[in-house]
């Protein structure tokens, strides 16, 4: 097991400036001419609010604010409390609230600063956001100018600590069927919040074992006898117990969840409600009202489209955790790339010199495709959060635009925290023991990210709505082509799928490979042939699940519902695909920004990587469904490789674009010292064969000798 220094073991890293030059690597690019603008890369990658989020980033260097390994549960949770006061302090947490409460009015660039607070430390992004991403924005949101009043300042200034309760143990992710009632009462102009059965408690929120004072609570509002669907809800949760601590108030009730597999300096707990009254007007009633007499309305008379135009408005919590999910894929690489380009391993050539790690083949090929789908995530987060800025900032805002940011979203989110979790697993085994260390944080951050695969919507149910929503938007497209056109269009798709179908197509790029590997890897290298790609294996998937979810029109919902299961996989898989060319479109539409010739070349041929490596992974497909011939289909995989070792000098200036520095990674492994340490073994052994000290190797000894034995009997006869 490789370990690190014993110098450097005691003690977290000290934090370094962010613009702290890191010690030069062996297999980077040395001359000027081979070296990326790595300053104006990393601003192109930081986005529009790239200020905004290097002083955030930099809050980390305060160690304060950073994560302590190994603390216990109880002492985490407190510290991190400290840290969210610390950080009311900055007001830089506070951006997306009104001017006229001390706010900035400025959504995206507050999200921007706390997608970086996941350097710091991932529990105090996530209790900040369960504070004033999701608490705070449910009412900012959700309620009126007169909620704002009263709540929004104790909610601001973390007077209030509070909880967003909407999770219920019996329903999860299907939040339109949580059972918690909010019964209006006209005599005394209450609603009683109640839950009626076990699995009705709210589970898994954040605040709610220990700190929170308030929740916003969802709960299916019923008055006159109607239920008219789930709302929102003020309530409050504790008071002062006059020692010092908080209890509960009359009717509410809670336990701990305890401790986690990660985040457990946020506290989690459970909550539920016996016949709780709170008045008419805590009622968040942006979407919908009851006045004195109970009289319900709302400016939104579908209730399936008010449900989804209230969840519509939170949510920032998906955009957030995939942008703080692409950091933490951005960190884990930065460290295991620095550490791959200084760690030797296993001599090659040359007897005396091991060989760095990263100019394994296998090694690239762990990393470096990483390296580009974080490089394609950064590039589709940032276009993600223009949108949400648009949106909540008022300068786009429809109910079309509200839908495609929320299908967006719930795209982006499941493949950055899959991304986030494939890398930082990868990038663990890729620095060996080292890797397993705790000061290196690589297994502490995969702790943490675990959950954000289930946070704020399950991935392969976000990927379902995604799904549902191609249908949808397909199904809308064949509606308005009239009966000529439909006539005319079947055809052509009925042509196109034979052609594909067929070895036709197959043995015209065969034809026009001629033999020539260069030819075939020209046709991939080009990006409409790329996109291509990409976009006829969605379309073609979308399409074959249209068909064969035709026959639900007719069926009996038993048999629909049927139906539909038996195809959810390919709908997810169809949902994935999407989600990964809007990637790949991100990042092309981001290389004509970059300015300096080398590093534009560099970064198309990252992008060329991400694009083919969707490409060879999905080889099975493309080949069986006649899009790729064999010949093509075996290049993939060669032009890849090309592709790595043209990558292979520019891995370090590509993640010292993340703007990362020793201070913000706090990974002994990502400060140098295994260069040192290399090149401490390399002169000490070169000291010892130039003074004659080094023993003879045994090897040696036994080749020399029969050498000699040979060269005597050769004499001999």
């Amino acid at each position: 097991m490789t370990t690190t220094s014993p110098a450097r073991r005691p003690g977290p890293v000290t934090p370094a400036a962010p613009t702290t030059p890191l010690p030069p690597s062996p297999g980077a690019a040395r001359t000027p001419e081979e070296r990326l603008d790595v300053n104006a890369l990393g601003r192109l990658l930081d986005g529009r609010w790239w200020e905004l989020r290097r002083r955030a980033r930099d809050l980390a260097l305060d160690p304060e604010l950073q994560k302590i390994e190994g603390l216990p549960t109880a002492e985490h949770r407190e510290r991190v409390l400290r840290q969210l006061h610390r950080l009311v302090e900055t007001g830089e947490v506070l951006r997306a609230f009104p001017t006229e409460l001390g706010g900035q009015d400025d959504p995206g660039g507050n999200i921007a600063g706390f997608e970086e607070l996941a350097v710091a430390d991932p529990s105090l992004q996530i209790k900040g956001g369960v504070q004033w991403g999701l608490f705070g924005s449910a009412v900012l949101h959700l309620g009126s100018e007169e909620h704002h009043r009263r709540f929004l300042p104790g909610i601001m200034d973390l007077s209030v600590p509070g909880c967003f309760a909407m999770t219920e143990i019996g329903h999860g992710s299907d939040v339109s069927s949580i059972a918690t009632t909010a019964t209006y009462d006209a005599q005394t102009e209450e609603f009683v919040i109640h839950t009626p059965i076990t699995a009705a408690r709210k589970e898994y929120i954040g605040n709610a074992a220990l700190h929170g004072r308030a929740a916003v609570v969802f709960a299916q509002l019923v008055t006159r006898g109607v239920n008219h669907g789930v709302h929102a809800f003020y309530v409050p949760l504790r008071e002062d117990d006059g020692e010092g601590g908080l209890r509960f108030l009359p009717g509410v009730a809670g336990e701990d969840d305890g401790h986690k597999g990660g985040l457990n300096g946020v506290d989690n707990g459970r909550l539920w409600f016996e016949h709780v009254r709170v008045p008419r007007t805590n009622l968040l009633n942006r979407y919908g009202d009851v006045a004195p007499d109970g009289t319900y309305s709302s400016p939104i008379e579908s209730p399936g489209r008010r449900f989804f135009t209230m969840l519509g408005t939170l949510v920032q919590g998906r955009v957030s955790l995939s942008g703080a999910a692409v950091g933490v894929s951005k960190m884990a690489l930065a460290i295991a790339i620095r550490y791959g380009d200084e760690r030797r391993q296993f001599t090659g050539a040359d007897e005396h010199a091991e060989v760095v790690l990263l100019d394994y083949q296998q090694h690239q090929r762990r990393l470096l495709p990483l390296l580009a789908r974080t490089y394609a995530a950064t590039f589709a987060q940032a276009e993600l959060l223009e949108r949400f800025h648009g949106i909540f900032a008022g300068h786009h805002d429809t109910d079309e635009d509200r839908q495609d940011l929320e299908t967006l979203a719930a795209a982006a989110k499941p493949l950055t925290t899959w991304l986030a979790l494939e890398t930082l697993q990868e990038a663990r085994e890729a620095c060996g023991g080292a890797g397993f260390m705790a000061e290196n944080r690589l297994v502490g951050l995969r702790q943490d990210m675990d959950v954000y695969v289930t946070f704020e919507g399950d991935n392969n149910v976000l990927l379902q709505l995604v799904g549902k929503r191609l249908l949808t938007d397909y199904g809308k497209e064949l509606a308005k082509v009239d009966i000529a056109g439909a006539a005319r269009y079947v055809a052509a798709r009925a042509a196109d799928m034979t052609l594909h179908r067929t070895p036709l197509r197959r043995a015209a790029q065969s034809i026009r490979d001629t033999g020539s590997r260069a030819r075939s890897a020209g046709h991939l290298r080009a990006a409409d042939t790329q996109r291509e790609l990409l976009e006829d294996r969605v379309e073609a998937m979308v399409e074959e699940i249209a068909g064969a979810l035709r026959p639900a029109r007719k069926a009996s919902p038993v048999e629909a519902a049927a139906l539909f299961n038996a195809h959810q996989h390919e709908l997810i898989e169809a949902a994935r695909a999407h989600a990964e060319l809007l990637q790949w479109e991100a990042f092309t539409a981001a290389l004509p920004r970059v300015r300096d010739e080398r590093t534009r070349e560099v970064l198309t041929t990252l992008r060329d990587l991400f694009g083919l490596t969707l490409i060879e992974k999905n080889l099975a497909w493309y080949l069986m469904n006649g899009r790729i011939s064999a010949q093509r289909a075996r290049t993939v995989t060669s032009y890849v490789d090309r592709l790595l070792v043209r990558l292979r000098p520019h891995a370090v200036d590509l993640v010292d674009a993340f703007g990362y520095s020793a201070g913000h990674l706090r990974a002994t492994i990502a400060t140098g010292v295994e260069k040192e340490r290399q090149d401490e073994a390399r002169e000490y052994f070169r000291r010892r064969r130039a003074v004659g000290q080094e023993p003879i190797n045994e090897k040696v000894l036994h080749a020399s000798q029969q050498r000699a034995g040979l060269a005597e009997a050769s004499s001999a006869d």
